[in-house]
């Protein structure tokens, strides 16, 4: 499957991070890499400033990242997490 950078998959992302108990926000802010995760208070911030494009690349790289137990997800959630963890990098822009 190929992901497409589009305003419904940046929305299917928040909400995998949001049923995993982290949810997203945008800050204006000097993050390293364009991001924090914030573990003691499970929230991710975002640089705000970020394109869709970045957006979406900055929560996907979390993805691949971290080490969380996405076990309890919706089955929808739970798809795209695989499809995001486990495929390989690549995307097209729509």
């Amino acid at each position: 499957m190929k992901i497409k950078y589009t305003p419904k998959f940046l929305t299917d992302l928040e909400n995998v991070f949001k049923e995993a108990g982290y949810p997203v926000r945008y800050e204006k802010g000097n993050f390293h890499a364009g991001y924090c995760v914030l573990h003691q208070q499970k929230i991710i911030v975002i640089n705000r400033y970020f394109a869709l494009e970045g957006k979406i690349n900055a929560l996907m790289e979390i993805l691949r990242s971290v080490n969380w137990s996405f076990e309890g997800l919706s089955e929808k959630a739970q798809e795209l997490y695989e499809i995001v963890k486990i495929e390989a990098p690549t995307a097209i822009e729509e």
